[in-house]
């Protein structure tokens, strides 16, 4: 799924990551240990998880992304779930930066 179709409140989250925080959650940066296994297997700390806001939601809500990689501000890969880790999306944007948000209708 490409960044820039993902939610605002998804894009500010994977900006701050990127930027190495700061996080509005607690739980924001840790381990994601992908019990549900939709994620490709993984050794323990190789993903990580930060909330997505949810407006109108209280608390955390059920948007997230997860990262995989050793270094938090630099992922390898990330993914967008919407449904609290029911489904998972590859976060995809243009070649080189999962970071950078496209124009609209490229």
């Amino acid at each position: 799924m490409n960044l820039s179709a993902l939610p605002i409140e998804a894009q500010q989250t994977e900006l701050l990551i990127r930027s190495g925080g700061p996080f509005p959650f607690a739980k924001d940066g840790s381990v994601f240990g992908n019990r549900e296994r939709l994620l490709p297997r993984q050794n323990r700390g190789y993903y990580r998880e930060y909330t997505v806001k949810t407006p109108g939601s209280q608390g955390r809500g059920a948007r997230r992304i997860v990262c995989s990689g050793l270094e938090a501000a630099k992922p390898q890969a990330c993914y967008y779930s919407a449904d609290h880790y029911a489904s998972f999306r590859r976060i995809v944007g243009p070649a080189g930066s999962l970071a950078a948000v496209q124009p609209s209708g490229q």
